[in-house]
């Protein structure tokens, strides 16, 4: 035996970490090295009460293409007056694994530099894992998990869609996204909704209740004009990381309230809050409309990875392997578009005060210009004359005024 390898996961649920945790433990299995997982993440690694699991080769191979994680997560991150040795001497640790966003990868170096203080050489590599697609890789390498996260929402979106023109209605739906916009982006574009709205497109004006309200009701009166009584608006979540707490209490909405005095957005439906201002807004115009709330959020995380995920993860379980086999440390594995596996570091990526910088949805692109300008329905000037009939100041809901573009 080479001695053990140690995996840990941390943050939410994404589709294919199981794919990840397989691949890695049968190349590392194959190469006589244990190959230990550890469950609740960071937060019990060092009280002497870790729970543990011994991979092998046949529960990792059957775990390949399952949704969710083998190993429990948890978002917990240590101070460093929590770090100790034991957990990584007494199982002749050479490599520790975590499978996360930015503070999991941050936290093992912390650990890593830690140990070799302490003369415990190991090594340290992260698979870099979320929906958001919001990590700092290179321009079109996504995420693991984000497209399989998409493509589950696609599904859901649809039947929303459909609901919407079957019954002559229109939804508002959130789904997920941190501070930025793909995942809304990618599920709205891919549907056709009429209307999608991210925190990048407000990159003039700050995003307000008030300027949500009137892009969607832009679209609905669009949609009138055009003889088209449904539809459906998407929003990320996104938008409220960039809206103080005045802005976000003065919807009016009941909130619970952290420690620290802040709203507590994961309490309440996003959906909800925008659909309760929106049929606020519809009632003092007049406009009979009805519109109903969908959260698109946590049954995305845990289901099945599509074919693209269940490669891509093989790929950087393997490749986690090959970076241990060439020696290094303290960096993500990424695969690039043609297969190349190629090692991140993570001062590559932060910024001067040691944050990763959040990758967020290039407004500029072609792809994009293309889905916001002839995909989406709302009302330019050109709409003015047909719009009075609906709403007696329609330049107020000109989409391109409410942006400042």
């Amino acid at each position: 035996m080479k001695g053990s390898i140690v995996i840990l996961c941390g943050g939410g649920p994404a589709p294919g970490i199981n794919s990840v945790i397989s691949s890695l433990s049968k190349v590392f299995i194959e190469d006589n090295y244990r190959v230990i997982g550890l469950h609740g993440g960071y937060r019990n690694l060092f009280s002497g009460e870790a729970q543990t699991v011994d991979f092998t080769f046949d529960m990792a191979d059957r775990i390949h293409n399952q949704g969710g994680s083998v190993l429990t997560m948890s978002r917990y991150k240590p101070k460093d007056t929590e770090f100790n040795s034991d957990f990584f001497t007494k199982n002749d640790v050479k490599l520790l694994i975590t499978i996360g966003g930015d503070d999991t990868a941050s936290t093992a170096n912390r650990i890593a530099k830690y140990l070799n203080e302490k003369d415990v050489k190991i090594k340290n590599i992260h698979v870099p894992k979320t929906i958001d697609n919001d990590l700092p890789l290179p321009e079109g390498i996504v995420t693991f998990g984000y497209e399989s996260a998409k493509q589950e929402g696609v599904k859901l979106a649809t039947t929303v869609y459909e609901d919407a023109r079957t019954s002559g209605n229109w939804f508002v739906v959130s789904t997920m996204g941190r501070e930025a916009g793909h995942l809304a982006f990618g599920i709205g574009a891919s549907c056709h909704y009429p209307m999608i709205i991210i925190p990048e497109m407000f990159n003039k004006v700050n995003p307000t209740f008030d300027r949500i309200i009137r892009l969607v009701i832009s679209s609905m009166v669009k949609r009138k004009i055009l003889g088209i009584k449904y539809g459906a608006a998407i929003v990320s979540e996104g938008v409220f990381h960039f809206m103080n707490d005045a802005e976000i209490l003065s919807s009016n909405i009941h909130f619970t309230f952290d420690e620290h005095g802040h709203p507590e957005l994961g309490n309440v439906s996003k959906a909800y809050i925008f659909n309760i201002l929106l049929q606020e807004r519809l009632k003092a115009l007049n406009l009979k409309i009805k519109s109903r709330p969908v959260e698109l959020g946590y049954e995305m995380r845990c289901c099945s990875p599509i074919a693209f995920d269940m490669m891509y993860c093989s790929l950087l379980g393997f490749g986690v392997k090959r970076l241990f086999d060439q020696g290094y440390t303290g960096c993500m594995v990424m695969a690039e578009p043609h297969g190349e596996i190629k090692p991140l570091f993570l001062k590559d990526v932060e910024d001067e005060n040691g944050k990763i910088r959040p990758r967020m949805v290039n407004m500029e692109t072609q792809k994009t210009r293309i889905f916001f300008e002839d995909s989406l329905h709302f009302l330019t000037p050109d709409d003015y004359a047909a719009a009075k009939a609906f709403v007696p100041n329609p330049e107020l809901f000109d989409f391109f005024k409410i942006l400042e573009w």
